[in-house]
C-alpha cells in the first residue's frame, strides 16, 4: 500500500460553453461526504437557477473505492456522475470533488455528448490542479517523563510524525500519528536514548 498520495491544494474553476449550455466545473479538496454536501450548498448559492448541479468525490485515497460517489442529479443515467468519477479514477489524485454546473442552452447532446461535456472540464481542470503530497500516518502512542518530551517531539518530527494530543499527569501521555516506514526507527530511537524506558505502542499492536 501507497505510503502517501496527492491531494487537491486549493479550489478550481473551469468554465465552458458547448453548444450553449454553459458548462462550470468546480474541482475542489474533499475528504469526506459531508464536505461535498457543504461546498454543492455553496455551489448552489454561488450558481443558482442552473439546470444541473452534477457531483463525483473520491473522499480518501485515490483507490478506496468504499469513500465516493455520484450524482447525475437529473441528467440521463450514466452521462454525467458515473463519467465524472471515471475522470477523478484516472487522475490517481485523492480526497477531490468536483461539482459541475449546468445552465442548459437550448440544445440537447445526446448521452454521448453529455459524457464528453461533462468530463470535458475536469480534463482541463486536471492539468491546471495544484496538488500536495499527503502522508498516510498511523496513530499510537507512549508514555514519557516530562524531561523527556522535547527528545519525543524532535524524533517524531524527524520522522514525518503529528503529535494528536498531550495528557499531563505525573507523566505526559502522547497521542501520535506517524507513517508506517518511520514506525520502526522511532520506536528504536525512542529506546536508545532513553536505555529502554520509552517503549511505543502503535494501533493494532
Amino acid at each position: 500500500m501507497s505510503e502517501s498520495y496527492l491531494i487537491p491544494a486549493q479550489r478550481l474553476v473551469i468554465e465552458q460553453e458547448i453548444k450553449h449550455s454553459r458548462f462550470i466545473s468546480v474541482l475542489f479538496h474533499c475528504s469526506s461526504e459531508q464536505v461535498l454536501k457543504c461546498v454543492l450548498t455553496n455551489v448552489k448559492a454561488e450558481y443558482p437557477g442552473a439546470n444541473h448541479y452534477c457531483y463525483a468525490f473520491i473522499a480518501a485515497e485515490p483507490c478506496n473505492t468504499v469513500t465516493m460517489g455520484s450524482s447525475d442529479d437529473g441528467e440521463p443515467a450514466g452521462s454525467a456522475g458515473r463519467p465524472m468519477l471515471a475522470t477523478l479514477q484516472g487522475a490517481n489524485i485523492g480526497e477531490i470533488g468536483v461539482i459541475v454546473v449546468r445552465y442548459f442552452g437550448g440544445t440537447k447532446l445526446g448521452v454521448g455528448g453529455l459524457v464528453r461535456a461533462y468530463s470535458a472540464g475536469i480534463k482541463q481542470g486536471l492539468t491546471q490542479l495544484e496538488t500536495e503530497l499527503k502522508l498516510i500516518r498511523y496513530p499510537g502512542q507512549l508514555v514519557c517523563e516530562y524531561h523527556q518530551l522535547k527528545d519525543v517531539e524532535h524524533f517524531l518530527m524527524r520522522g514525518e510524525g503529528l503529535i494528536t494530543d498531550k495528557i499531563f499527569s505525573d507523566k505526559v501521555l502522547v497521542h501520535f500519528e506517524i507513517p508506517k516506514g518511520h514506525q520502526q526507527t522511532f520506536a528504536q530511537e525512542l529506546a536508545t536514548i532513553s536505555q529502554g524506558q520509552l517503549k511505543v505502542q502503535f494501533e493494532g499492536e
